[in-house]
């Protein structure tokens, strides 16, 4: 595994949360974010891959324009929006006793996509008093964990994703679904190169990921289980515990994220805009 670089900001404070990635981000507030402080803080959110802030009371249209600077919105073409109040590009995860954690599972936003996301910002509207917590691995660190072996023979491979396993499900618990043969679906490389850092991430998850293109079913499957057991290990991964108006803005392109459903009788509601991205290579 790489060492992470230190850097000594002039605007903001990063103190990191783990060995493999998150930080937390201190001295800053969102809505009123100048140039320099923007710089830093996206040179920190390429070092540490996932970012967290506390205290950022964002209305709908700071929190879409923070997302901005990064890039255009995406407009979820499944998940619940605020789209009734003016904002499709808001996502709500909601749940309760009622209603399941839509993100229980382990994976990366939308790679049923051509462009997959470049990252999301999501922010605590409603938090339990105990659990609900996310966590996120690395998946830069998960590749650099692998032999020299493996590396070269997964920069060969590619994988195809679908809708199969979360959308297509009419169990699912989504505002809409697609019939499994009308949903989207696509080829990416098994292994991605970061289009800013240059460096190499896993791109399979399982939520997505259908198979490795090219070889048997029963190879495909040991491959990909490998490779998700390692994403499950703690020592890829941060954990993080949110309060109210508690921010975290991850880098979809190398990382993975689940919430932790423990505390699955309580309120949650979690607000997320997304920011589109590349064609992976």
């Amino acid at each position: 595994m790489a060492p992470r670089r230190t850097q000594t900001p002039r605007h903001i404070q990063v103190t990191p949360l783990a060995g493999p990635l998150g930080a937390e981000v201190s001295g800053v507030d969102l809505r009123e974010l100048d140039d320099a402080a923007f710089e830093e803080l996206r040179r920190a959110f390429l070092e540490h891959q996932v970012l967290f802030f506390r205290d950022q009371d964002l209305s709908p249209d700071q929190h879409k324009a923070f997302g901005r600077r990064f890039g255009t919105l995406q407009i979820h073409p499944f998940l619940t929006s605020r789209a009734d109040e003016g904002h499709p590009e808001i996502v709500v995860l909601e749940s309760d006793e009622r209603r399941p954690f839509v993100a229980a599972g382990w994976h990366s936003d939308v790679t049923f996509a051509e462009c997959p996301p470049l990252g999301s910002v999501l922010r605590a509207a409603e938090v339990p008093a105990w659990g609900g917590d996310t966590l996120w691995a690395s998946m830069t660190a998960v590749y650099e964990s692998l032999s020299d072996s493996l590396q070269r023979l997964l920069g060969e491979l590619r994988a195809r994703h679908d809708t199969s396993k979360t959308f297509s499900r009419s169990a699912y618990p989504s505002e809409k679904h697609v019939e499994a043969e009308a949903a989207p679906k696509v080829e990416h490389p098994v292994v991605r190169t970061h289009p800013e850092t240059g460096r190499k991430a896993i791109f399979v998850n399982p939520a997505f990921t259908h198979r490795i293109v090219g070889m048997k079913r029963d190879e495909s499957d040991t491959l990909l289980g490998f490779l998700y057991q390692k994403t499950t290990l703690p020592e890829f991964q941060c954990r993080f515990h949110w309060e109210k108006n508690s921010v975290a803005f991850w880098d979809n392109r190398c990382t993975q994220h689940r919430v932790v459903a423990d505390n699955v009788r309580a309120h949650r509601r979690m607000e997320r805009v997304t920011i589109d991205g590349d064609r992976p290579r």
